[in-house]
């Protein structure tokens, strides 16, 4: 199975919509899109609401979306194309007991892109994406871990150098290829061409966007 990772340095800052950019763009792919949502103690992985359940007793719950038409990231998956969407809902620390569960789930699968920066502990992607937004202040932890394992970033405003994160070292960010989308579409050709070569496919393959 060949893989991409999409993670980001905050929370609603255009993962998905990046995720559903690339599976637009090659829809030939038939991917599986994975999110990864981790919650934090005292809610349940279960269906994401307070709960006073131990660790042991809702860990996790992977769940398949059906229905394309709907509001939720993963029906976003869907419309943009691919042909499976995954939705692993987890407590912090408890992604390791999940994996498993995941790694199953995707047997069969040719191409996954997956939205998350913590699942690196346990696979090597093909490709590992990171989408900055220069306007959000804040940096998670997860993201700092992983950023020198980063092949590209993906910006949804134009970076000017470290400084729009003070705590991150600026040198981390350069000589990584740097890709611009913007918000209408979050679609960048350079970046499917990065997408194809790194997933050893034909680049002439990329379905033009709207507009493109």
């Amino acid at each position: 199975m060949k893989t991409v990772v999409v993670g980001g340095h905050s929370r609603n800052i255009g993962k998905t919509s990046v995720m559903a950019g690339v599976i637009r763009a090659l829809p030939f792919l038939d991917w599986t899109g994975v999110k990864i949502t981790q919650y934090g103690h005292g809610v349940c992985s279960h269906d994401g609401e307070p709960c006073g359940c131990a660790p042991d007793e809702h860990p996790f719950a992977l769940t398949e979306e059906t229905d394309a038409r709907g509001r939720g990231d993963t029906c976003r998956f869907l419309a943009a194309g691919a042909r499976r969407a995954l939705w692993l809902r987890v407590r912090q620390g408890q992604l390791a007991t999940a994996f498993p569960s995941l790694a199953e789930a995707l047997r069969g699968a040719e191409h996954a892109i997956i939205e998350s920066n913590s699942i690196l502990e346990f696979l090597e992607p093909d490709l590992y994406l990171v989408v900055l937004d220069p306007a959000r202040r804040d940096f998670k932890d997860s993201t700092r871990r992983f950023f020198n394992r980063a092949d590209a970033l993906v910006a949804v405003e134009p970076l000017r150098g470290g400084r729009a994160w003070p705590a991150l070292d600026a040198s981390l960010l350069e000589g990584k290829p740097l890709f611009q989308v913007s918000r209408r579409d979050y679609f960048s050709r350079e970046l499917c061409r990065l997408v194809c070569r790194k997933l050893g496919v034909a680049e002439r393959a990329i379905h033009p966007q709207q507009g493109d």
